[in-house]
């Protein structure tokens, strides 16, 4: 059993923590439109660019490839190309969320207590 231990540890302590703690800070709103934004766009470009790349390697071939087959295979390919080649923008979306996420939860207990009648110098 002792061979097992240390590949279980490898493996856990090798992942991260899915939802890291984020503190909410003024603007994350915009920040998180911004960088959903530049996520959108780069995903919906690399559609394009496959689109394209296959529609013309087709043609060069000597192979007709209708423009939707071409879409749709270049869909296909952008999943998980488009997940691997920006995760760096994956993972600002989900730190942004996350903190957007955690302002509302604040926003949420305070007027939670403030309806209950709570102050915070009563307790």
């Amino acid at each position: 059993m002792s061979t097992n231990e240390p590949a279980a540890n490898k493996r856990s302590s090798g992942k991260k923590d899915p939802a890291p703690t984020v503190e909410p800070t003024p603007g994350a709103g915009r920040r998180l439109a911004i960088d959903l934004v530049l996520y959108t766009g780069a995903r919906i470009a690399l559609v394009i660019a496959l689109a394209a790349g296959i529609y013309l390697v087709g043609r060069a071939v000597g192979i007709d490839v209708p423009v939707l087959v071409a879409a749709v295979f270049a869909v296909i390919i952008a999943l998980p190309a488009g997940m691997l080649l920006f995760k760096g923008l994956r993972q600002r979306v989900n730190v942004g969320i996350a903190t957007v996420d955690a302002g509302r939860k604040a926003q949420r207990e305070n007027l939670s207590s403030r309806l209950r009648g709570e102050d915070g110098s009563d307790k």
